[in-house]
């Protein structure tokens, strides 16, 4: 027993484990933002750009209901009379969702990219052609073997 207890602390102490956990709860986190960009910030304009066009109403009706009736508004409504519905709108809805929140990740993810990559510095230091110490850029003899770089001010 101590044996299993040892192996799951070296595991769950392990950076893999915690940085999983982070990232979980992050994530987590991240979907309430990302779901109110896509619902309060993204798809007020797209409605508007086609016309109020919702997806979510769109179905088709397998099997009438009960009492032969195949007209209603709402899968919803089909489903309380008992008729069997093929629900495409949900899935078209929620497919256009996936595509608006992916693209929302992916641009939040660029920008955080960006952000960590290094500026790149002029460098500092160089090599010595003959004795292939490290010496200062601005170096003008190798304090190492003394040669004397003529006329070099870098590398």
């Amino acid at each position: 027993m101590r044996k299993i207890w040892k192996e799951f602390k070296e595991f769950a102490i392990k950076g893999n484990a915690v940085d999983l956990a982070v990232g979980v709860i992050i994530g987590a986190a991240f979907t309430g933002i990302i779901n109110s960009l896509v619902k309060d910030i993204i798809m007020p304009p797209l409605s508007l750009l086609t016309g109020g066009l919702d997806f979510s109403n769109k179905f088709m009706i397998l099997r009438a209901a009960k009492d032969g009736s195949m007209n209603f508004n709402t899968p919803a409504d089909a489903a309380k009379a008992g008729a069997i519905t093929l629900n495409y709108g949900n899935f078209i809805t929620l497919a256009i969702n996936f595509l608006i929140v992916a693209g929302a990740v992916f641009l939040i993810v660029r920008a955080i990219n960006r952000l960590k990559q290094p500026k790149h510095a002029e460098p500092v230091i160089k090599d010595c052609p003959a004795c292939a110490m490290t010496i200062p850029i601005k170096a003008t003899r190798c304090p190492h073997c003394t040669t004397e770089f003529a006329g070099q001010t870098g590398a």
